[in-house]
């Protein structure tokens, strides 16, 4: 795998009758904060140019949702990032789930969703409840004896690190390795930035291991990344085609999660009135992490291209075009959601963006669904309130919206 490269923006004339919005949602500001500018875009039109890297733009959930829903048009191989694969190749070889289309990507899919089954999640429910239950008793005992616990570092991790890859089969050596590939991904798919150098650097010396570890010899019999290769012997997929297929739950099954379930208990923390809904009925722990998917969207932007000339809501747009969809704009659209800027846990907000839509929609989210769902309960039934003891940190990534740290007092029920 090539480090990236730094390159600068680009300024490119609009085309006539696009609304121009002059941003960069690839800035420290605009990463810190983005919903001031999502409601400038909303406003704008349902597609609108950013000039700073010459690409169209959908921020209402309506465009958004038309464009992950049409594939045909809205490909994904040539990269879900701003990089145009037509055009410059990929630093790394082409995810076989996220940077493809059909029939390559149907083949691969069809693989992935049966491994990531609703009959997966009922077979893995009771051991993940027990690791949710079993880390919480540990932060109760910790903070017993005075320490202040950190939300991000001592649970949004830790949990995820532990049951994601206990269920690939990776071993427990070395699995923050994940934390730092994860956010070089997900930093990749914007410009290639400062921000994108600096963790491609981080990431340099752990490489070897996390392309190790998508080697059969490596991942327990019986785990997810075996049943991978498993397909791969029945002739579903190559045996070529299956490391890059582990690879693809190494790079995506971890940092959005662990950003999830941070953000949810952000949420709950500064709105003690929804968490003590929560207290009172442990029945609202799924749907307070689907309403903090939505309000705080853990993947904020994906990138599509056109694959011929096309129109959308009215604008026409060139083959080869690059189109950046804001999924966390989406999930605030107030022609969507009554009342989208507040953060309400029985709103039961089917049809957010969170974890995209259509063919392309995250394969996984039965599974991240199921974490966040047990970690909230488990708070929930031992905790009366989450109180933040300091301000809590963003850690930025140009696809992300992540947190550093929390520090908070779990005041016991």
């Amino acid at each position: 795998m090539n480090t990236p490269t730094l390159d600068a923006t680009t300024t490119t004339a609009p085309p006539a009758g696009v609304p121009v919005v002059d941003i960069d949602p690839f800035s420290d500001a605009f990463l810190t904060d983005p919903y001031e500018a999502h409601q400038r875009m909303r406003e704008a039109g349902p597609v609108v140019w950013i000039p700073a890297y010459g690409i169209y733009a959908c921020a209402r959930h309506a465009s958004v949702h038309a464009v992950f829903n049409d594939h045909a048009t809205y490909i994904s191989g040539a990269g879900v990032g701003l990089a145009n694969f037509h055009k410059e190749a990929p630093f790394r070889p082409k995810s076989l789930i996220l940077e493809a289309d059909p029939p390559s990507h149907t083949k691969a899919r069809a693989v992935l969703a049966r491994i990531l089954s609703p009959k997966t999640v009922m077979q893995i429910r009771a051991t993940f409840t027990a690791e949710a239950g079993t880390l919480i008793d540990r932060l109760q005992a910790r903070q017993a004896t005075g320490e202040t616990i950190d939300a991000v570092k001592d649970l949004a991790e830790v949990y995820p690190l532990k049951v994601f890859p206990d269920a690939v089969g990776v071993g427990e050596a070395q699995r923050e390795n994940l934390l730092l590939y994860g956010d070089m991904i997900f930093n990749s798919f914007g410009p290639r930035n400062e921000r994108l150098q600096k963790s491609a650097e981080l990431v340099q010396p752990v490489t070897a291991w996390i392309m190790a570890h998508c080697q059969r010899e490596n991942l327990r019999p019986g785990g997810f990344g075996d049943l991978i290769y498993q397909a791969a012997d029945a002739g579903e997929i190559t045996h070529e085609e299956a490391p890059l297929l582990v690879r693809s739950f190494l790079s995506a099954g971890v940092d959005t999660t662990v950003n999830g379930i941070g953000n949810a208990i952000l949420c709950l923390a500064r709105h003690p009135d929804q968490y003590a809904q929560l207290h009172a009925d442990h029945a609202l722990a799924r749907p307070a992490f689907e309403e903090a998917l939505r309000f705080e969207s853990s993947v904020q932007t994906f990138f599509r291209t056109t694959s011929q000339d096309t129109e959308l809501f009215g604008v026409p747009i060139p083959k080869d075009s690059k189109i950046v969809t804001f999924l966390a704009a989406a999930n605030r659209d107030e022609r969507q959601w009554p009342e989208p800027d507040r953060f309400n846990i029985q709103r039961r907000p089917a049809g957010h963006m969170a974890f995209g839509s259509g063919i392309h929609g995250c394969v996984g989210q039965v599974v991240a669904r199921l974490e966040g769902e047990v970690v909230l309960t488990a708070l929930a039934k031992r905790f009366s309130r989450i109180e933040l003891v300091g301000e809590p940190q963003r850690r930025l990534n140009n696809t992300l919206r992540a947190l550093a740290s929390m520090p908070v007092r779990l005041i016991p029920a």
